[in-house]
Formats: C-alpha cells, sequence, structure tokens
C-alpha cells in the first residue's frame, strides 16, 4: 500500500516507522517545507491518505484528498464545528474518510467503557462526573478532541448536564480540567463523585505508538471504500 502522510512531525514520523514495519510504503511526506508537492496529482498516486496537521490546516486538505479521489484517513482535531459540511463534500464527490479524535485501539475501548458507565449511572443523581485530560504542551487544542468525544457520550444521557465547560462545575456544566505538561502523550481520566464514594476510569498513554498503530490500520481497513467511517467501523464497536 503507498501512503500519503500529510504532516510530517512527531505523529507523522511516528506513524511513518509503523508503516513501513507493516510493509507498507510512504509515497509522499508532505511538511512546511514542501507544501508546493502536495498536489491532486501526487496524491492521486498514492492508494489512501493519512492527515496529522493542524486544525486550520486539516479542512483544505482534507478537501483536497476527496478531489484527488484519494481515501483520508484524519487524525487531527479541532476541525469538527465543520463535519457536517465534509461530509456533504465526501457523499457528495463520491470520496472516502475516516475520522478519528483518536486513532489507539486502547482509546477507542476506553470511549466505549465510559458511554457504558455514563448509561449505568444517568439514574443516580446524587454523583457529580468531572473530567481531567492531560496533554503535552504542543497540544494546540483545549479540550483534547478525545475529551469532547468522551464528554458528548457522557452529555447524550446525563439527566442535568446540557455542555462541557472549561471553567464550570455545576449542574448543567460538565466541567474538563484541560492540563499541558511537557512529555505528556495523553491521559484522560472521569470521576464520578458522591458523599459516600468515587468512581473512576482513567486511561493513560505511554506514548505516541499506539495513535500510529491505530491510523495505519485504519488507512489499511478503508481501502477501497467509499463513504464517512470512524474507529468504531474499523473496530466493529457498537455505536
Amino acid at each position: 500500500m503507498k501512503i500519503a502522510l500529510i504532516g510530517y512531525g512527531k505523529m507523522g514520523k511516528e506513524i511513518e516507522q509503523i508503516t513501513l514495519s507493516r510493509g507498507h510504503e510512504i509515497f509522499l511526506k508532505i511538511c512546511a517545507e514542501n507544501l508546493h508537492e502536495f498536489t491532486i496529482e501526487n496524491l492521486k498516486k498514492a492508494d489512501v491518505a493519512i492527515e496529522f496537521t493542524t486544525p486550520d490546516a486539516a479542512l483544505k486538505n482534507i478537501f483536497t484528498c476527496i478531489d484527488a479521489g484519494v481515501p483520508v484517513v484524519v487524525g487531527t482535531t479541532g476541525w469538527n464545528m465543520h463535519l457536517k459540511e465534509v461530509k456533504d463534500y465526501c457523499q457528495k464527490n463520491n470520496g472516502t474518510l475516516l475520522y478519528a479524535s483518536n486513532f489507539s485501539v486502547g482509546v477507542n475501548l476506553f470511549f466505549a467503557l465510559n458511554k457504558y458507565l455514563a448509561e449505568l449511572m444517568a439514574p443516580y443523581n446524587q454523583y457529580n462526573v468531572i473530567m481531567e485530560e492531560i496533554h503535552h504542551t504542543q497540544k494546540l487544542d483545549a479540550p483534547s478532541g478525545t475529551a469532547i468525544s468522551l464528554a458528548n457520550d457522557i452529555l447524550a444521557v446525563h439527566p442535568t448536564k446540557k455542555q462541557w465547560s472549561l471553567e464550570k462545575n455545576d449542574a448543567e456544566n460538565l466541567f474538563i480540567n484541560a492540563k499541558r505538561i511537557n512529555s505528556v502523550p495523553g491521559t484522560h481520566s472521569i470521576k464520578y463523585s458522591s458523599e459516600i464514594d468515587d468512581i473512576e476510569i482513567i486511561h493513560t498513554a505511554h506514548n505516541r505508538k499506539g495513535f500510529a498503530t491505530g491510523a495505519v490500520i485504519a488507512a489499511e481497513w478503508i481501502l477501497g471504500k467509499k463513504g464517512v467511517y470512524t474507529m468504531n467501523d474499523v473496530l466493529n464497536i457498537a455505536k
């Protein structure tokens, strides 16, 4: 499989190692120094593209991949306010998109665990729920896309919480304590607290390898498909 790698920072370099170890080829590597090579003509030579850049660049990169007819796996977060627009464009142009707030297999299992726990806790309003997420200082968006995904699954079933907040912790706001610390790949925790006890689930990433491996697995899975997918489809996790 020939992969176009859009974004060649720390994550891009990790994806490159995983790609080569699984017997694939990095056909094209795009970074700030060679943006002139990011063309539809070059993309058409790839079997699939993997996009890990910045929120500001992601939207244009996705559209370019769709225009080139190359399936694109998107790991950039912070652009989801445009998700409907992107889905509509992908479907209109018979494209292929696989997006996720986090490609780690462990994190996606954690998503499922969080959703199930939220459903179990919904009838018990004596528990207040809060979240904490910790990432490295280069992480541009806060809260992280992973934290927002976790929060949205809680909000979907919680009897009083209406939205997440980086500042408020009350009946209507799900507080997310977003921290940025050097050299922390990612930690997410959800805690339900009452006067009697606490219930807490935590996922801690030890390095970027899990994210990179998941992205390459997603690229392998999406090859030959049309439409819009998430990691739930790749891992066959019930939505």
